[in-house]
C-alpha cells in the first residue's frame, strides 16, 4: 500500500529557500544584506583608525572620524593602567534669580552630577544621557578652555552652550519661585583615598573650579530646541 500524501506543516513554507523567492524580494534581501554589511565595515574601520596611531588616513581624515565616533561611540580607557581615572568630579550649579517682587537672589549650589548618580545607582538599565551627557560636556568644555576660562577655537564656544542648556535643562525656567536670570557652574573635585593597606600619601581635600556667570538667552531654554 502507498503512503498517504502529508499535508504541508505550519513550518514548511518558512523554510524554503530565499531562491523559492520572487526576483523582487531576492533583490531587497540581497540589498539590504550588502547595505547592513557596508555599514558594519565602515562602523569597525573607523573606530579601529580612531584608536589607532597616528598614520596618514587619520591625518587627512581625522576630523571626519572624530565626529562619527564622538560621543556616541567613545571608549574611555582611563578605567585601565597605566593611568586610571584616580578622581570623583561632580558638576554643580547654581542660579541668579528674579523674584516675584522685582529683586534678585541666589540660589544654592545644586549637585548635577550627584542626580545623575541616583538614577543609576540600582538600576541595571541606565541610560546613555544619565551615565554620559554631563559628563561628557564637563571633559569638553575642561578640554577646550584654558586656565583663565578663556574658549580655545570654536570648541570652546560650543561646549559653553552645550552646558548651558544641559543646565537649564535641569533647572528649569524658574528656580525657588523666581525667573532665572544668570546660572554658575562649578566643578568640584576629589582625589580618591588609596586603600588602607598603600603608604601612598594623598591629599582628599575638595578642589572647586568656578565658572563665571553666564547670563541666560533664550537659546539656552529647553524650548529653543523645539522652534
Amino acid at each position: 500500500m502507498e503512503p498517504e500524501p502529508t499535508e504541508p506543516g505550519p513550518d514548511d513554507d518558512a523554510a524554503e529557500p530565499i531562491t523559492a523567492l520572487s526576483l523582487p524580494g531576492q533583490l531587497i534581501i540581497a540589498v539590504a544584506v550588502a547595505a547592513v554589511a557596508v555599514a558594519a565595515a565602515i562602523h569597525l574601520s573607523t573606530a579601529f583608525l580612531n584608536v589607532s596611531p597616528p598614520n596618514t588616513v587619520t591625518k587627512r581624515h581625522g576630523a571626519a572620524i572624530d565626529d562619527y565616533i564622538y560621543p556616541e561611540f567613545e571608549r574611555v580607557w582611563k578605567l585601565f593602567a597605566p593611568n586610571p581615572l584616580q578622581q570623583n568630579i561632580a558638576v554643580q550649579a547654581r542660579a541668579e534669580i528674579r523674584t516675584p517682587d522685582g529683586g534678585t537672589a541666589t540660589t544654592g549650589w545644586r549637585d548635577l552630577s550627584a542626580q545623575d548618580g541616583a538614577a543609576i545607582r540600582h538600576n541595571p538599565l541606565p541610560s546613555h544621557t544619565q551615565q554620559n551627557e554631563l559628563r561628557r560636556a564637563w571633559e569638553l568644555y575642561v578640554g577646550s578652555h584654558d586656565a583663565r576660562e578663556r574658549p580655545q577655537g570654536m570648541r570652546g564656544s560650543l561646549s559653553e552652550q552645550y552646558i548651558r542648556r544641559i543646565v537649564m535643562l535641569r533647572l528649569g525656567r524658574e528656580e525657588d519661585g523666581g525667573a532665572v536670570e544668570r546660572i554658575q557652574v562649578r566643578s568640584a573635585t576629589t582625589a580618591v583615598a588609596p586603600p588602607d593597606w598603600s603608604d601612598e600619601k594623598t591629599d582628599i581635600r575638595t578642589v572647586y573650579r568656578t565658572l563665571p556667570w553666564w547670563t541666560v538667552t533664550t537659546d539656552d531654554l529647553p524650548e529653543a530646541k523645539r522652534r
